[in-house]
């Protein structure tokens, strides 16, 4: 028997509804440089099948852009005793805790729409290369403040080895 794996959280903390903005836009982007080169070579050479792949591709795009805003509702951290607590995913879904003295550069990004929302993407890295976590979507101001904040956690920590 399986049982559900428990994580004690006093409080999860979402990214900005404001980030299904930036998403979608970029899926739309993303398609748009699939599916015209797809549509035109399917228009020039004429085999139906082209045309059938083109309308999947499409199809596709359509429904990860629907399911865009619960995904974004999944993201999610929690700020813990010793550590971070990032979640994401519905079907396929992941946590990972990192440790605050594991932490060796929090780095913020802004992209052009997500600045133009004021939005912010936060990104930690650690010795272990997999365990790279970026929290997107966060409010600019919410970004700076946790990015002080887990750097002096950070530091109090390393500082305790």
């Amino acid at each position: 028997m399986t049982e559900r794996l428990e994580l004690p959280v006093a409080e999860w903390h979402r990214v900005s509804p404001k980030y299904v903005v930036v998403d979608v836009v970029g899926y739309i982007i993303f398609a748009a440089m699939i599916l015209i080169p797809a549509s035109l070579a399917s228009y020039w050479i004429g085999f139906a099948w082209m045309w059938a792949a083109t309308a999947a591709l499409g199809l596709i795009f359509l429904l990860i852009i629907v399911f865009t805003p619960g995904r974004v509702r999944s993201i999610g951290y929690a700020l813990r005793d010793d550590d971070l607590l990032f979640r994401r995913g519905i079907l396929f879904q992941r946590f990972v805790a990192i440790p605050y003295g594991r932490m060796q550069l929090v780095d913020i990004n802004r992209g052009p729409l997500a600045r133009a929302l004021g939005l912010s993407e936060l990104k930690f890295v650690t010795a272990a290369a997999a365990s790279g976590v970026t929290i997107p979507g966060l409010p600019a101001q919410d970004a700076e403040e946790l990015r002080d904040t887990l750097v002096t956690l950070a530091e109090s920590r390393r500082a305790g080895l």
